[in-house]
């Protein structure tokens, strides 16, 4: 059996899943729980830990969401004990190495039509894959969008480079996008693809390099599942782990098996705030829930019965910095409800604005559990690529200020193949 290798440290990755099963087992009702009135919830009144969460100044909020909660909750006098003990686990078991690189200096042309968020996530994963990319046939863009990953691997790496998508008319932009580029740098080596990759034939052969640049939620497991069944290599950094068509995921390692997350704990993973980053700072992710909350009222006071993180079904959560107005028009009409009037927009953000408060305080355990969350979905995978002898490493892809979404995983069936850590 091939062994393999979580971070730098020598640890495999079923033994980094068992230490954080260990933390994340005794709260996943914490995970489950979401919090979405000022009313305490009951895993908070069992615990004792309401008194302390709703007294909490506000100087001492901000800095625990600014992404320090996992230290200040585990250092600070005051804070019941097994919270405290729960947050030095969570800051010990997040820790994680960065893999290796120097971002790849992409020219101004090459980065047409990319957005500003992509350009240092891209220029970051193609110096990372160089080695893997180097030693394979072909390099797979899974969940390509507009294939811009795609396109530059073809033309820095010399590869050919297949670009799957399943929205044709994304697919056809990105086409066209190549084909512009193609003016500049004479022809590429791409093939677009227009194909669900969660359900389609296996697309995946011996001497590919699979990659999924934040591959969301299902996806990011079919790639797994396919990359090690056609024996290739694999670069995947996931996103939006809630988007399953299932009602909770179930875990692909042996080692996992215990671990069944539902749809609302794995949204929980995208709730991640930090004080500045390209996609926005603490101001804003602040803003947009208060939004969310405004709306879980409004959509309550219609009589829709919402399930825990339903209120934004079918709409990207994005569309919740545009504020109240824009954002209850989008989502009552995609429910086939009236318009809200500009009274009902008026006493639901009041009524948020007031409660806000007490739910970013009550929030905070759930919050501290997301990174932990996310880790055990990216470990659960890799402990599957390591059952079925592959070598694998994790670690993080980039700054979380590029994107919170950086937890990156690597496995080939030789390890020197594998991009090192810092």
């Amino acid at each position: 059996m091939s062994a393999s290798q979580t971070g730098g440290q020598g640890a495999s990755a079923g033994e980094a899943l068992g230490a954080v099963l260990a933390a994340l087992g005794p709260v996943l009702d914490v995970v489950d729980g979401v919090v979405d009135d000022a009313e305490p919830p009951e895993w908070c009144r069992r615990r004792g830990w309401d008194g302390f969460l709703l007294g909490l100044d506000a100087a001492r909020l901000d800095a625990c969401e600014r992404g320090d909660a996992a230290r200040l909750l585990g250092a600070r006098p005051g804070v019941p004990l097994d919270l405290a003990e729960l947050a030095r686990a969570v800051d010990r078991l997040t820790r994680l190495p960065r893999f290796a690189s120097s971002p790849v200096r992409l020219p101004a042309p090459a980065l047409r039509g990319v957005a500003a968020r992509k350009h240092e996530q891209l220029a970051v994963l193609l110096a990372v894959i160089g080695p893997m990319a180097a030693r394979a046939a072909r390099v797979v863009d899974v969940g390509a969008g507009r294939g811009h990953f795609a396109r530059l691997s073809a033309e820095l790496f010399g590869r050919p480079a297949l670009a799957v998508e399943r929205d044709a008319v994304v697919a056809r932009a990105g086409a066209a996008g190549a084909a512009h580029r193609e003016r500049d740098v004479g022809a590429l080596p791409l093939t677009f693809v227009v194909t669900d990759a969660c359900v389609s034939a296996p697309y995946l052969e011996r001497a590919d390099l699979a990659v999924g640049l934040h591959a969301c939620g299902e996806l990011g497991d079919r790639l797994v599942v396919e990359s090690a069944a056609a024996g290739c290599d694999l670069a995947l950094i996931s996103c939006c782990l809630q988007k399953i068509r299932a009602p909770a995921r179930a875990a692909l390692s042996r080692a996992g098996a215990p671990l069944v997350l539902r749809r609302a704990a794995l949204g929980l993973t995208n709730l991640t705030a930090q004080p500045v980053g390209v996609e926005g700072g603490l101001a804003s992710w602040l803003a947009a829930r208060e939004t969310r909350l405004a709306l879980r009222k409004l959509l309550r006071a219609r009589g829709v019965e919402l399930a825990a993180g339903e209120e934004m079904r079918g709409v990207n959560r994005r569309r919740a910095h545009a504020g109240l107005a824009a954002l209850a028009a989008r989502v009552l009409a995609a429910r086939g409800l009236p318009p809200a009037s500009a009274r009902e927009i008026d006493a639901h953000a009041r009524a948020a604005q007031r409660d806000h408060a007490i739910v970013r305080r009550l929030s905070l355990p759930r919050h501290l559990l997301a990174r932990l969350v996310e880790l055990a979905v990216v470990l659960d995978r890799a402990t599957f690529l390591e059952e079925q002898g592959r070598f694998v490493r994790v670690a993080t892809l980039f700054a979380r200020a590029v994107s919170p979404r950086n937890l990156a995983l690597a496995a080939s069936a030789e390890r020197r193949r594998l991009p090192r850590v810092a």
